[in-house]
């Protein structure tokens, strides 16, 4: 699976990503810090990438509208901030044993 991570996600987190098979590339080598958040979201579902973002206000509002208009849209994943990084991984691979491929695409999934 192919993963945007936003400029909040840790960078433990994209080595995890990657460790587990996946693409993970974060927003700061991708885009410039300046673009809009539409911007940000239509450039991942353009690549077909998941977001990953620890900050709701970000993106919930853009995800929600695009299932509500039954538009493309590749998923978005909110990292819940915890006390440890490793806390963080293993709260995400809980989601990926539970949700699977397909529970995490076109799906707005809590981590």
């Amino acid at each position: 699976m192919k993963f945007l991570l936003d400029h909040d996600v840790p960078d433990e987190i994209a080595r995890l990503l990657g460790h587990w098979g996946h693409e993970a590339r974060r927003l700061r080598d991708a885009l410039p810090p300046t673009t809009p958040d539409e911007d940000v979201f239509a450039y991942a579902q353009a690549n077909v990438s998941l977001i990953l973002s620890c900050n709701r206000q970000h993106f919930l509002g853009l995800a929600k509208e695009a299932i509500q208009r039954q538009m493309p849209f590749a998923g978005l994943i909110i990292l819940i901030r915890r006390r440890t990084r490793q806390m963080e991984g293993a709260r995400l691979l809980a989601l990926f044993r539970r949700a699977g491929e397909t529970g995490l695409t076109s799906n707005i999934n809590l981590a």
